[in-house]
């Protein structure tokens, strides 16, 4: 091999574990504060994902999670959490507001509109 086959073969590799890093890597897991009235809380921040991306919270205790949109990317303009029937339109630059009440444990994901962004709700019993 030559020096250019080389370089592409290491550039290859690299982009590899890139990938691999980026959708299977080490995620930020939050766990939601409670706020006024005890309902758990998560600010969560889109722009070419979810941060955080794994929120954890308490079965049958109220959940608000605020989505601020910082981007204009089509498909980050909205959020389906399918497991509990809730989709909702994200403005950009804008927070929109999710509020449910979680009644059944286990994880959960949540997705953009295109099924590309994802985050995982994980509800515990407490």
């Amino acid at each position: 091999m030559d020096t250019s086959e080389i370089a592409v073969v290491g550039g290859g590799v690299a982009a590899i574990g890139f990938v691999l890093w980026y959708f299977f890597g080490p995620r930020e897991r939050v766990a939601a504060s409670a706020g006024a009235g005890g309902v758990q809380e998560v600010r969560v921040v889109v722009r070419g994902g979810y941060a955080p991306d794994v929120i954890v919270v308490k079965k049958d205790r109220p959940v608000r999670l605020d989505f601020y949109r910082d981007e204009t990317a089509s498909c980050s303009d909205r959020v389906v959490f399918g497991d509990f029937g809730i989709a909702r339109d994200l403005p950009a630059f804008e927070t929109t507001s999710i509020e449910f009440t979680p009644d059944r444990s286990g994880e959960f994901t949540f997705a953009c509109g295109m099924n590309m962004m994802r985050g995982k709700l994980v509800v515990e019993d407490g």
